[in-house]
């Protein structure tokens, strides 16, 4: 039986789900994203009052935008000072992720409806296997777009092909709430006119080393004979861009899967000193234990080792870890851990970013225990 890969992406996901408690804003330049920014206030005749991204001032990014805001150039991670030069009157929206957790969830259990074989690739992502569905590509595509629209009231786009590599390339080619069918053909027609930097793990480095050799579009890439691609590449990541060009991909889809960690981090608005600050650096921190553990009960896991994270002023990152006799998500195991790695960080410069992370994961009660000490402390971890 042939392989029939979907590959199913929300359109702007974190926009359209604050167009739906924002309706007014629909067809206007809207940013999601920086730190602290105010949700809408309400003026005396009951109208809603935005924050523009002109005025923002921070070191906060955009997490996302709507397609208004990207034709003005702004997209996901620039920085919002930036984004304020080029679309300074556009809307700016505090990031909402238990809404944007919610929708996920509603749409991948609409689509399991559908066609149960998933892989789930983040918030708002999915690939899904319809090799042994008797309806054809197309039929199925629009109902699976119909259960999202009806359980969300958001739209996606879907491209269908025989593997994940092109579905994936194909979802983003008509969007947004586009259908997208590669078939016979259609690899030379549709794909190969593209650049390189649409296959999904060609990134910025090696796009720039290919236009050298005077390769620009995955047709090209493909018209390459492996020994030239070699004298620049590896010869195994050579060989990967050239079965990529020419829309080979074997890999299966991971039906379950169990994530290597969860982590939460935070980047300041200013540069925080470990001993003047202590006391906001221990509540963050401690803010991020409650998150990371409250990631780990959603999901029903437990992990043995934790870790922390830490930018200084100068950029420079360090990491620490503990790995404990037992199996944690507790948030205040996870704090404890926390404390006895921030005693191994000279903390002499100021601190740009804290993040903290829990790995070596599996599900809840599966990993052998040792003994436990609680207490409901919130630890002054920076003292």
């Amino acid at each position: 039986m042939s392989r029939r890969i979907a590959h199913l992406d929300m359109d702007a996901f974190y926009a359209s789900v604050e167009l739906l408690r924002y309706p007014e804003l629909k067809g206007l330049p809207v940013v999601i994203g920086g730190r602290n920014t105010t949700a809408p206030g309400m003026a005396a005749d009951g109208t809603r009052l935005y924050s523009r991204v002109g005025d923002y001032v921070g070191r906060g990014v955009i997490t996302t935008a709507t397609y208004e805001a990207r034709a003005l150039g702004v997209h996901s991670a620039m920085g919002l000072m930036k984004a304020a030069r080029l679309a300074p009157g556009a809307i700016l929206l505090p990031a909402d992720f238990a809404q944007y957790g919610l929708y996920s969830r509603r749409f991948k259990e609409a689509v399991a409806t559908v066609a149960p074989l998933i892989e789930d690739r983040g918030i708002d992502e999915i690939y899904i296997d319809l090799s042994h569905h008797e309806e054809d590509n197309l039929t199925l595509a629009h109902r699976l777009r119909a259960v999202v629209a009806d359980a969300t009231g958001l739209s996606c786009s879907i491209g269908v092909s025989p593997n994940k590599l092109l579905s994936k390339i194909a979802s983003d080619l008509d969007k947004p709430g586009g259908v997208t069918l590669i078939g016979d053909g259609d690899l030379q027609a549709r794909i190969w006119p593209l650049p390189v930097g649409r296959i999904n793990g060609i990134g910025p480095k090696a796009q720039r080393r290919l236009a050298q050799m005077g390769i620009d579009s995955i047709g090209q890439l493909a018209a390459t004979p492996l020994g030239v691609l070699t004298t620049e590449f590896s010869p195994r990541y050579a060989n990967w861009m050239l079965e990529s060009a020419h829309g080979r991909d074997e890999r299966p889809l991971v039906i379950e899967s169990t994530p290597r960690s969860v982590s939460r981090e935070t980047t300041f608005e200013r540069d925080m000193h470990a001993r003047h600050d202590r006391q906001e650096l221990s509540a963050v921190m401690n803010r991020l234990c409650e998150r990371v553990a409250g990631d780990l009960t959603r999901k029903n896991l437990e992990g043995k080792t934790v870790g922390i994270k830490i930018r200084f002023n100068d950029f420079r990152t360090v990491t620490r870890d503990q790995t404990l006799p037992f199996a944690v998500a507790d948030s205040t195991l996870i704090r404890r851990a926390v404390g006895e790695c921030l005693k191994r960080v000279p903390l002499e410069r100021r601190i740009r970013l804290l993040g903290v992370r829990v790995a070596g994961l599996a599900e809840a009660g599966t990993q052998s225990d040792g003994v436990r000490e609680h207490d409901d402390l919130q630890l002054n971890l920076f003292s």
